[in-house]
């Protein structure tokens, strides 16, 4: 797997910046090419290049995955310098406040499609460098915690009622975005916290990598006010806010109503591939890194993205279509339950065929788990 012409699907995401510079060029109507190309272009490509049912060798080592991992190892100083010299930029020159704004909503919609996907990938792994880069990608869009909440809460949780990610059956995303927003930050604290505690230690202890993710976000911004000033800053946290919305919308639909059984006491089974929603569309696949084979994910964390494996309908559920336009169903309650709700019962009844009572998983009122 060595090869880079294998490996190069999986570079598109260098496409938005051309993408971006034309947008910034041009201005107008113009600056919405980059969550036009991200959004609906790549549903289109799906559409007629279809679904990747292969699966890779799980058992390649590193040495033969350099191209692929080195996209994600150099992305941090592409979106960082794409990021503040946009500021620079836009804030010397005649743009009106609506192109800034669709500026920095596609700047955004960058961030959080690659961007913080890439972080996801980089978090994951053991390389001391792998984890400084996602902590730099995240603290760029201000969700550092999102390292601490996805790597101590929701990979051990999900699909139980401690898990604030797992999105609740019949839960619309607007109910969804607020309450996690909320949560998780809290969440990820406490897991820190509780980590430094059985070692002893107080939460202020300089091992609490919470001062290093406040410390990486007030250098962003003083090089935003520095570049900027005051409008340098908003425009900063504009991109910051669409990122995390992109993050949060892909959470939502990653486990949306799927839950794993209590087995009394505070117990759960472990985490299977049918507890997330897979899917196998080739291109939006390498935009997003294989995000979408996020059954094989969670089963294995581990596994680095070129390896992730795809699963078969008796494996684990299906999504009718790719990420991108299942997050602008995401945004239309009723499209998305009506899409949905009938997949969730389907999978409940291919899964847990026993299970008659649903309404303690439905509103995560289980016990948590131990």
């Amino acid at each position: 797997m060595q090869s880079l012409a294998k490996a190069l699907p999986f570079w598109l995401s260098l496409l938005i910046l051309p993408i971006l510079g034309f947008a910034v060029a041009m201005g107008g109507l113009w600056v919405l090419l980059v969550p036009f190309c991200t959004w609906w272009l790549f549903t289109v490509i799906d559409a007629f290049v279809g679904l990747n049912e292969a699966n890779a060798d799980p058992d390649t080592p590193d040495s033969q995955l350099f191209w692929y991992e080195l996209i994600t190892r150099i992305w941090f100083p592409i979106q960082a310098g794409v990021t503040f010299f946009l500021i620079w930029y836009v804030t010397r020159h005649d743009y009106t406040v609506w192109e800034k704004v669709g500026i920095f909503f596609g700047v955004g919609v960058m961030s959080g499609t690659v961007g913080i996907n890439y972080s996801h990938e980089l978090m994951h792994q053991r390389s001391r460098f792998e984890r400084w880069m996602a902590d730099l990608l995240l603290a760029v869009v201000f969700y550092s915690h999102f390292r601490s909440e996805h790597l101590l809460v929701h990979h051990r949780y999900v699909g139980t009622p401690r898990d604030a990610v797992t999105a609740r059956y019949n839960e619309g995303f607007h109910r969804f975005y607020p309450r996690v927003l909320h949560q998780c930050w809290h969440s990820a604290f406490r897991a820190e916290k509780a980590m430094l505690a059985r070692k002893g230690l107080s939460w202020t202890h300089r091992s609490n990598p919470f001062w290093r993710y406040w410390a990486l976000q007030a250098v962003f911004l003083i090089v935003a006010f520095a570049l900027g000033g005051w409008q340098g800053i908003g425009l900063l946290l504009l991109q910051a806010g669409v990122a995390i919305w992109q993050l949060e919308l892909a959470n939502y639909v990653e486990h949306y109503g799927l839950t794993r059984r209590h087995l009394g006491d505070g117990k759960y089974e472990h985490v299977k591939p049918h507890h997330s929603w897979n899917d196998c569309h080739r291109a939006s696949n390498w935009l997003l890194i294989n995000l979408q084979r996020h059954s094989d994910h969670h089963y294995k964390p581990d596994r680095r993205y070129p390896l992730l494996q795809t699963y078969d309908d008796d494996e684990a559920p299906q999504l009718p279509a790719s990420y991108p336009a299942m997050t602008v169903a995401a945004m239309i309650p009723p499209l998305w339950k009506r899409v949905m709700n009938r997949r969730v019962k389907a999978w409940r009844r291919r899964f847990y065929p026993d299970i008659e009572d649903w309404h303690p998983y439905n509103k995560a009122l289980n016990p948590l788990p131990r």
